[in-house]
């Protein structure tokens, strides 16, 4: 039988580790060079579109178009430095599982795009627009596929509340970027490049706090939503919780997230036992995909 989230919270004491947004520091500010190794990696995103950001956006409105242009642009720049993992069983089985998540939210006017990156690191990490990766160091530690799901689910959550793109719209270079383009006009790409640049400091500081306690509350009712069990996520963190808080594949996670524990323990208060009277969710332990 499953415990409280709030119990599970208290279990984990001073061992909790935090969870997963990919942190940018590093892969923004990446030469040029290796941005350009992008274009097989994202070879099934939407092509690349000649006008420029809208002023619109620079200045707080945002269309979908512009924030898929954007996400667009940071998921190259993650590609240019840890490419998709060469199995493409494995790549269609988690933009399956992720779609069918991200159907259970209010972002149908997207495509939405999931990859598992080559990485052993332990993080993942959501865009604007819809693209969302996981490592492939995260992957190989989940069991079933209510754990990938509930994963996914929190990166979803974010995309559909636009946490990554407020924070964007947050930093000082908005203001400079939204007068530069009263002046000129730029290029599509030279655009979303520069404000994303530009944000880079901001983005690897990771979210508020705030915003990820409420991705994993959201997260969890998308994941109920698409029939999985609910408790997926919180698996996962009790997982991550065993590890050396001195691995450094979760050094980058320390920077960026809460702990584990606290996220638990913000998560039961939220859900208490409204899960009580759901249908039992699935876990499909049979069906998950193992990496070879």
């Amino acid at each position: 039988m499953k415990k409280a989230l709030s119990i599970l919270a208290i279990a984990f004491g001073m061992h909790a580790a935090s969870s997963a947004a990919f942190d940018l520091g590093k892969i923004l500010q990446l030469p040029e060079e290796n941005r350009q190794q992008k274009t097989e990696q994202a070879a099934q995103q939407p092509s690349s579109q000649a006008a420029g950001l809208s002023p619109l956006m620079l200045l707080g409105k945002t269309s979908v178009e512009d924030e898929v242009r954007i996400g667009r642009q940071v998921a190259g720049d993650l590609l240019g430095a840890a490419p998709l993992v060469k199995d493409a069983a494995l790549q269609r089985y988690v933009n399956t599982v992720g779609r069918w998540v991200a159907s259970q939210s209010n972002r149908k006017d997207l495509n939405w795009h999931f990859g598992v990156i080559e990485s052993e690191d332990i993080n993942a990490f959501a865009a604007p627009g819809g693209y969302i990766f996981l490592t492939k160091g995260l992957y190989k530690r989940l069991n079933n596929e209510a754990e990938l799901a509930g994963v996914l689910a929190h990166e979803i959550a974010h995309v559909s509340k636009k946490h990554h793109l407020d924070l964007l719209k947050k930093s000082a270079m908005i203001g400079t970027l939204a007068q530069s383009v009263s002046r000129e006009v730029k290029s599509g790409d030279q655009a979303v490049q520069n404000l994303i640049g530009n944000g880079a400091e901001m983005l690897a500081r990771g979210l508020d706090k705030e915003a990820e306690f409420e991705a994993d509350r959201i997260g969890a009712v998308f994941a109920a939503r698409a029939g999985y069990d609910p408790w997926g996520l919180p698996t996962v963190l009790q997982d991550m919780a065993t590890l050396n808080t001195k691995d450094n594949r979760l050094a980058l996670l320390y920077k960026t997230h809460p702990t584990a524990a606290d996220r638990l323990a913000r998560l039961g208060e939220a859900v208490g036992n409204r899960f009580d009277s759901l249908p039992t969710g699935k876990e499909f332990p049979d069906r998950f995909y193992r990496i070879k």
